[in-house]
């Protein structure tokens, strides 16, 4: 089924950009929540914050809407940031000079992205969700200057490099995201019965 228009459950037009790459052949055209659409993120687990957003975003709007809850979690840090990995500081570079000061020299270094994703009717059904994982490490300094967020601080031993240091295409392959919605996509709804 190929969706005439999705509304991204979002603030942020740089993940509309993103997940355009992914939904190419399944939406006609991504569209950006309203801003004045407030979504509290009121769950325990990246999934039940991908799923509340979804949800609501649909029901207040009557279209289809996807979500996607996603972070950093580090064992070192009994799995901090975790849900609050937007919100651990203002900056990206903020956010980084706090993990990195909070892991100090531990060598206990293991970190995995994880991305969550929930797609919604519009009655506010969830039709399908998932979660996609990549395991990694974390840098005592960032290295390489692309993408976003930790992605400097974060080493993909697969590919002996940072997320900063790939090329977005296979950023797309080993991220979490790209797992995320691999899987998604492989539960992709064949009718709409909206």
């Amino acid at each position: 089924m190929k969706l005439q228009t999705l509304v991204v459950a979002t603030g942020n037009p740089g993940k509309v950009a993103e997940m355009e790459t992914y939904l190419a052949g399944y939406v006609e055209r991504l569209e950006l929540k309203p801003a004045e659409l407030e979504i509290e993120e009121t769950g325990t687990t990246f999934l039940e914050n991908a799923r509340l957003k979804a949800s609501q975003v649909a029901l207040a709007l009557n279209q289809w809407a996807i979500a996607d809850d996603s972070g950093l979690t580090v064992a070192a840090l009994n799995g901090a940031p975790g849900l609050h990995s937007a919100r651990y500081g203002s900056t990206d570079q903020e956010r980084i000079k706090k993990l990195l000061g909070a892991l100090g020299d531990n060598p206990e270094r293991r970190g995995a992205f994880i991305c969550a994703l929930a797609l919604a009717r519009p009655d506010g059904e969830i039709a399908c969700q998932s979660e996609g994982v990549c395991e990694g490490e974390i840098l005592k300094a960032p290295m390489g200057t692309g993408g976003f967020g930790y992605d400097s601080i974060f080493w993909a031993p697969s590919q002996q490099m940072s997320f900063a240091q790939m090329p977005a295409a296979l950023k797309r392959q080993v991220s979490h995201r790209g797992d995320a919605f691999r899987k998604l996509l492989a539960q992709w709804p064949t009718e709409p019965r909206d």
